[in-house]
């Protein structure tokens, strides 16, 4: 059969009947204000497309959209009914290109492709998206972080995952967020992989909360505990940070379960312990101030917030009971560097070895040997505090001379 004689089939077919539902080729006769009135090719008949029909512009003016003569595609929406042959029907094309789009997006949906829609407003709960049709996207959606303003999304064009779609229902739900999250994780997974443990990077705060500072180092953020800022006491992460900041930080935990990572910015920096001990040598003898008194010994300021411990058998050569029989709180004593202990942040002292009638057989020795008692309560008493020791031990014991 020739080309020409099938063209003619299909024109003979088409003009047998339209029917609700049929996609049919229509061209404009003309053009009113609210409608466009059409002819469908080689039928014989005739129908409106109104405004809402042709445009989810409520405003527009289809005068400027279309004009006489103009040809395209559009769905049968109902019959119009009236006298004339083959009646007049109702058509739409919005409604076609929504069926157009549910079919994209069914098929983007079972692939799991992201698309692309631009946001027309903000409704309750949510945003509308244009995506070739109208779909949701809630709020708890948009992003993996609160968002309590939509108005600045609005006209902003966004990548999407489909999450849902029913087109016999006309719902389609949108997210964001579940790009967000595959993106984050994909990046950490980068970032992550070429950093270790004990690292120290340059990052850019990128956002504070009450807890911390969160960090970017190299697109990923990773998490400065509010504890982690300053080995001074931080109130707040913004009063010693802002956002934009750039900052050098140390990795001290990569968690690839969760994708997270800890950093540190104190760590980048000697610690006053470390700053305290920087010209402190074993053997040294310097004057300092008794801070406080316990059963097992007293400690002694070596720099503005350091402590050292004098055991009670190096508080004199003779027998002491207890610190306060001999020592006073506030009072300045002679003493003498036993032992630093970097890693545990510990320094031992010594009055009695500082003592210039000390018994020659402590002048003799180089360093005073410590008893074994003396290690064992330095073990029990001291901590990874900076000062060294667990305040909790302090007062408690201080609590028991009360009694």
């Amino acid at each position: 059969m020739s080309e020409n004689s099938n063209q003619f089939l299909d024109a003979l077919k088409q003009m047998q009947g339209v029917e609700v539902g049929d996609i049919v080729d229509v061209e404009v006769l003309d053009v009113e204000d609210g409608q466009i009135d059409v002819g469908v090719e080689n039928a014989g008949v005739e129908g409106v497309i109104t405004r809402r029909e042709y445009t989810s512009d409520r405003n527009a003016d289809l005068r400027d959209l279309v004009k006489p003569g103009d040809k395209f595609k559009a769905l049968v929406l109902r019959r119009a009914g009236g006298d004339k042959e083959n009646g007049e029907f109702f058509f739409s094309v919005t409604r076609l290109k929504e069926r157009e789009a549910y079919d994209k997006l069914q098929k983007d949906f079972e692939e799991g492709k992201a698309i692309e829609g631009t946001v027309t407003s903000s409704v309750r709960g949510g945003l509308l998206v244009d995506v070739g049709t109208r779909g949701f996207l809630p709020a708890s959606l948009i992003s993996n972080r609160y968002v309590s303003d939509l108005k600045p999304y609005i006209g902003k064009a966004m990548k999407l995952k489909i999450t849902e779609i029913d087109p016999n229902k006309n719902r389609l739900i949108l997210s964001h967020k579940d790009l967000v999250e595959e993106e984050r994780e994909e990046a950490f997974d980068k970032v992550a992989s070429q950093l270790v443990v004990g690292d120290v990077v340059e990052g850019k705060v990128s956002r504070l909360t009450n807890f911390g500072a969160f960090i970017d180092v190299g697109g990923v953020d990773g998490l400065v505990h509010i504890s982690e800022i300053s080995y001074k006491h931080v109130d707040k992460p913004s009063d010693v940070l802002k956002a934009g900041q750039d900052v050098k930080v140390k990795v001290i935990g990569i968690d690839n379960d969760r994708h997270r990572i800890s950093l540190s910015i104190k760590q980048t920096e000697p610690s006053p312990f470390e700053q305290a001990t920087a010209n402190l040598n074993e053997g040294d003898v310097f004057e300092g101030e008794v801070k406080s008194l316990t059963n097992f010994g007293a400690f002694v300021e070596v720099a503005d917030g350091i402590q050292g411990l004098v055991h009670v058998s190096e508080i004199s050569n003779k027998h002491v009971d207890k610190p306060s029989d001999v020592l006073k709180v506030g009072q300045t004593v002679k003493v003498k560097v036993l032992n630093i202990d970097p890693s545990d942040r510990r320094i031992s002292l010594s009055i009695k070895a500082a003592d210039s009638n000390a018994s020659s057989s402590d002048n003799n020795s180089s360093r005073p040997r410590r008893s074994r008692n003396e290690n064992s309560v330095n073990k029990k008493y001291m901590s990874d505090n900076d000062n060294g020791f667990a305040l909790g031990d302090i007062i408690g014991d201080q609590l028991k001379d009360r009694k």
